[in-house]
């Protein structure tokens, strides 16, 4: 069986672009907090079992609190005796960012799974992974 190399960089790009891993030739975002069942240039599967993105989620929390973090030691060194200002400046990175952040956190978690062990692909007619109408991700 010979498997394709896949490139970290390549793989990497495509995520932060927010297209297919597989391809790089379609959008994974379908519209605002909706990502597409599959892709339909390679029929690469991208919507997976229920908790399959559980890590994505976790992903975005993280990075959201190292944002935080890093945004505080910048206000502490930079805004001092300000605390108020200081907590508003945090209370809206903590708002904001991990909105803002929400699609590429699924788009690196579905690159990561590539990179590991390749996406799915989509087939037509068959039962087990037809498109959700409606299902928000």
């Amino acid at each position: 069986m010979t498997r394709e190399r896949r490139s970290i960089i390549t793989t990497l790009s495509r995520s932060a672009r927010l297209v297919c891993p597989a391809c790089g030739k379609s959008s994974i975002v379908q519209s605002p907090f909706q990502i597409k069942h599959h892709c339909p240039v390679c029929l690469a599967l991208f919507k997976r079992e229920d908790g399959f993105f559980v890590g994505a989620i976790m992903a975005n929390v993280v990075t959201t609190e190292i944002m935080i973090m890093v945004a505080y030691g910048v206000c502490l060194l930079t805004i001092i005796g300000r605390e108020e200002l200081m907590l508003a400046i945090l209370f809206g990175i903590g708002v904001t960012f991990p909105i803002a952040f929400y699609h590429h956190s699924w788009s690196f978690w579905l690159g990561f799974d590539f990179l590991i062990e390749s996406l799915p692909k989509y087939v037509p007619g068959k039962q087990s992974n037809p498109p959700r109408s409606g299902a928000a991700l």
